[in-house]
């Protein structure tokens, strides 16, 4: 990954509530890729895959950073980290 990657970010950051570090702010396909690599809790939905290729599109230039962002927001409803969700037990 080149050095300038990280600095993508979405219009409208997401919230997650992740099992180990609670609360996270992702502003962007570099911290979501990261959150999906280190931190996911179920890493088995088709969401997952398609987020996580997504995410290293969107690093690569090979996709935008808001489609990343969609993607991710729907692993994250398949997980059910989003503030709100309650099916997930950590």
């Amino acid at each position: 990954m080149e050095d300038n990657m990280p600095a993508l970010s979405w219009n409208t950051p997401v919230q997650v509530n992740m099992p180990h570090s609670g609360r996270q702010t992702v502003h962007g396909p570099f911290a979501a890729l990261i959150l999906l690599l280190d931190e996911w809790p179920s890493i088995s939905g088709p969401a997952y895959a398609m987020a996580r290729s997504r995410c290293r599109a969107a690093l690569d230039g090979r996709a935008t950073p808001e489609e990343a962002r969609e993607l991710f927001l729907t692993a994250a409803e398949e997980a059910s980290v989003l503030p709100g969700s309650h099916r997930y037990v950590a």
